[in-house]
């Protein structure tokens, strides 16, 4: 964990180190009550320095402590919130969030539709919505993370493209945070509502991309091709297509030492399942070569990731373009998701995709 804190790594790569240094100093463990506990105590200390911020009409000050707190209940949620303390954690994480987004300078906004789920799914999809400043008709990027990083983490991630004059969508993807279905063959059906809120609002006539990051980064390359006739362009930023899902591919990566904690128990959460054995036994189903979705038409598709990931396989993406239409694809140093200049390369392609709107 200090590792990752001095290098500035995803999990602790937006939160105070020195704060963060100490909680991970005083840990007696990592048991899901000890482990949420240590976090919502400076999350809610963080929570009161806001309350009183705002009451003093300092915006920026309380802007920086809600965020700070929402960065803690986000640690105590981590990585996933399967048992009731990390739970309570993540429904701080969403106060804590909107409070913070309330405040932010670019306009941004919480939205939720309604979803025709079937009898054991949700009925609604929330997402958030932030715009760049000024801009008429910016064009569209829907943006999502994977198993433990989800739509609060992805807004925090991916400013870079508000910045470049994009308009970004935040939603989660299938198996996490508020998202009305589990993983499954299908699941892609959560992001219909999305489009449809896209199409009837100031946004409507703009070009739409989309960003899937880590293990969202499958569901970016299957909207790619399901969904071509609505995208500009798609990015698969580190997920996997057909061999991360394989036994034997899952078997090896169980226990990648890129990621801190529960890597197996957080993926097999995406299928309502908690063991190696539970997610094993379903995620081959997400293979997009077994499916034939690779060798469907798709929108301009670009692949990125780490070339040493051992979460999921970079093969995966020397596969995908040996199928369908032609893609662009890069490696670059290090393990899951890379090093280096990632996420700059990744706007920079966006603006060439998507040019017509984008100054």
């Amino acid at each position: 964990m200090l590792e990752h804190v001095e290098l500035g790594r995803y999990p602790f790569n937006a939160i105070d180190a020195d704060m963060v240094r100490q909680v991970i100093h005083d840990l007696p463990g990592t048991d899901p009550v000890t482990w949420a506990s240590a976090w919502l105590a400076p999350a809610a200390e963080h929570a009161a320095r806001a309350e009183t911020a705002e009451a003093a009409g300092d915006t920026a000050a309380a802007r920086d402590a809600w965020w700070q707190a929402y960065s803690c209940a986000f640690l105590g949620r981590y990585p996933a919130p399967n048992h009731p303390a990390k739970a309570a954690a993540y429904d701080r994480v969403l106060e804590y969030f909107a409070r913070a987004i309330a405040l932010e300078e670019e306009p941004s906004e919480r939205v939720v539709r309604q979803f025709a789920g079937r009898a054991d799914e949700g009925s609604q999809v929330a997402f958030y919505v932030r715009r760049p400043a000024g801009a008429e008709r910016p064009p569209v990027v829907i943006v999502w993370g994977g198993i433990d990083g989800w739509k609060e983490e992805s807004y925090v991630l991916t400013r870079g493209l508000t910045a470049a004059g994009f308009a970004t969508v935040h939603v989660d993807m299938p198996g996490v945070g508020e998202a009305p279905v589990l993983a499954g063959i299908d699941a892609e059906r959560i992001w219909d509502p999305v489009f449809e809120w896209i199409d009837g609002s100031d946004l409507g006539d703009s070009q739409i991309a989309v960003l899937g990051q880590s293990y969202g980064g499958y569901w970016a390359t299957k909207l790619a091709h399901t969904h071509a006739d609505r995208l500009a362009a798609a990015v698969n930023w580190g997920g996997g297509i057909h061999i991360t899902f394989q036994p034997d591919w899952q078997e090896r990566s169980r226990h990648a030492s890129s990621y801190l904690m529960d890597l197996m128990a957080t993926r097999a959460r995406l299928f309502g399942g908690t063991t190696f054995e539970d997610y094993v036994a379903r995620c081959p189903e997400l293979s997009l070569l077994d499916q034939g979705v690779l060798d469907q038409p798709s929108c301009p598709l670009l692949l990125v990731n780490g070339k040493d990931d051992l979460q999921n396989s970079p093969d995966d993406m020397v596969l995908a373009l040996q199928h369908g239409d032609p893609k662009t694809a890069r490696f670059y140093p290090g393990g899951h998701m890379g090093t280096g200049p990632i996420m700059p390369d990744i706007v920079k392609w966006l603006k060439r995709q998507l040019a017509t709107n984008v100054s």
